[in-house]
């Protein structure tokens, strides 16, 4: 039986100045397939489904959609060839509903009543044909992360896409949501559907697609039926060579410093709901405490006020020798500011929102926060030509591309913006380190060299704070575990006790039900 084309491109070429981001590029994909695009970061995945999208155009090659010739300009006439893509970061308006946004740009009449109308029929017959179900009325900043994916997977689909391009779908979706996610994608490709995704997850790709293309400095340099690949054959082709074994975990001492004692912190957010309850932990120098969980069970909450970023409702904290306490209105509190000259560094989990200004270059990004260094500032004065020189440096080291200080943030792809805020924060030298999901949307190279810059700073007597959903992550960096659900802490565990069942029986109890103190 013949199978048909999806998509075909042919001797695609694509260069930003001096890089070349796409590199005479074959690919071709099945119709009713699912199709995984995996590289490290910068090697060229998402500028050629950006092309492919019409974001970009290519300088030259060819392209075919559905076995006809095509020459995409933009995203509209993408869209029109029935081409829908979801990007990593969701390109939604939080203060509208779920349906507005599926309607924005494509209403159907004059009377906004009636077009709301039309799309709702039709909303819910895909829904039901899809599995993506969506609460159309609810706002989006109302919307759980899983249901903004769906909601953007819904409007490509009401456009009617019939090939769809999934960038990092699951980069920061929990283990249920992903396999929720799953199942949605099998069912679309049973319908017919054609699915591209790029991701950095090789078992993902293994347990999900029917083929898979790998890039390397922006060339196609393997390809495989999924079921013939293995994850280390993945690995070994997005990085050119073979991977180093993690060291042997080193003993650490269970005297060592304290740097963080944090006691009976508690925090309720603006709604009054209740999102940390009565949290004690100890950071000690030279250990890595991990804190695993499931998104959205106080992690995020957990980081923003040991860093400074916001306060609690009470609780006390002791960080580096200096006491703060929250207990009264008029107590002191840590403040980031203050946090940065002590020594404490502090990687957001939300790059964007947190950790980088997008409209900035990345010599800007490179020293925010510590702009104040006497390296960069001498009275009123920014020492630009100093903060550009450490900031190529960084780059080097942390091997960010394209490694060019000048380039606006925005224009990096998400692992390589991470990668930026990770060597400024590192490039501190710092006493103690908080860091959420270092290696979120991050390949697999550079998750090791990831890794082993964390092992190296807590080597040499850094205390680490490290939230990651991944496990596997904890289990390979922590010295402790602490698990959180609900904004409790539900267990703290030496790592040689820790496994993946047991931290998952922790990660959906509660303190009352592990005490057996439940109603």
């Amino acid at each position: 039986m013949t199978t048909s084309t999806a998509v075909k491109l042919a001797h695609i070429n694509k260069r930003f100045g001096a890089v070349q981001a796409n590199a005479d590029v074959d690919l071709t994909v099945a119709s009713g397939s699912i199709h995984g695009i995996v590289g490290e970061n910068g090697a060229g995945k998402s500028t050629l489904m950006s092309i492919l999208y019409g974001f970009y155009t290519a300088d030259s090659g060819e392209m075919e959609i559905e076995g006809k010739p095509a020459k995409i300009k933009n995203s509209h006439e993408a869209i029109a060839l029935g081409i829908g893509m979801v990007h990593q970061h969701f390109m939604l308006v939080d203060n509208l509903s779920a349906l507005d946004n599926i309607l924005l740009g494509v209403e159907t009449s004059l009377s906004l009543p009636k077009a709301q109308s039309d799309a709702r029929a039709k909303l819910q017959t895909l829904m039901q044909e899809t599995g993506l179900i969506v609460d159309l009325d609810k706002h989006v900043e109302d919307l759980s992360v899983g249901d903004r994916q769906r909601l953007e997977i819904l409007k490509a689909l009401h456009r009617g896409a019939r090939i769809l391009i999934l960038d990092e779908p699951t980069a920061v979706l929990t283990a249920q949501e992903t396999e929720q996610l799953f199942v949605v994608l099998r069912r679309l490709r049973e319908s017919g559907k054609t699915i591209l995704i790029i991701t950095h997850k090789l078992k993902e790709v293994l347990a999900l697609c029917d083929q898979v293309t790998v890039m390397r400095a922006g060339r196609v340099v393997y390809e495989c039926a999924a079921k013939d690949a293995t994850v280390t054959q993945l690995a070994e082709a997005m990085v050119g060579r073979k991977l180093r074994a993690p060291p042997a975990r080193a003993g650490h001492d269970a005297n060592a410093l304290v740097r963080m004692h944090v006691q009976a912190l508690n925090f309720r957010d603006g709604h009054g709901v209740q999102r940390l309850a009565d949290i004690h932990f100890e950071l000690r120098s030279g250990q890595i405490v991990g804190v695993a969980g499931v998104a959205g069970n106080g992690q995020t909450e957990l980081l923003e006020i040991v860093s400074g970023m916001k306060r609690p409702s009470s609780g006390t904290m002791q960080v580096l020798g200096q006491n703060y306490s929250a207990q009264t209105a008029t107590d002191r509190w840590l403040d980031p500011i203050t946090a940065r000259e002590v020594g404490l560094a502090h990687v957001p989990e939300d790059r964007h929102e947190r950790g980088m200004v997008l409209q900035f270059g990345a010599w800007e990004s490179a020293v925010l926060g510590y702009e104040r260094l006497a390296a960069y500032c001498k009275g009123l004065f920014l020492r630009t030509k100093a903060m550009q020189s450490d900031t190529n440096d960084l780059m080097q080291r942390f091997d960010v591309r394209p490694p060019n200080p000048s380039l606006r943030s925005s224009k990096f792809s998400g692992g390589n913006q991470q990668k930026l805020i990770l060597a400024r924060e590192f490039n501190q030298a710092p006493k103690v380190l908080l860091v959420g999901q270092p290696t979120r949307g991050v390949d697999i190279g550079a998750i090791e060299f990831i890794h082993e810059q964390l092992r190296a700073l807590r080597d040499a007597g850094c205390a680490i704070l490290l939230v990651s959903t991944e496990l596997e992550e904890i289990l390979a960096l922590s010295d402790r575990v602490i698990v959180m659900n609900q904004g409790h802490i539900t267990g703290e565990l030496p790592v040689d006790e820790c496994d993946e069942k047991n931290l998952g029986l922790l990660m959906v109890s509660t303190n009352e039900a592990l005490t057996g103190n439940s109603a």
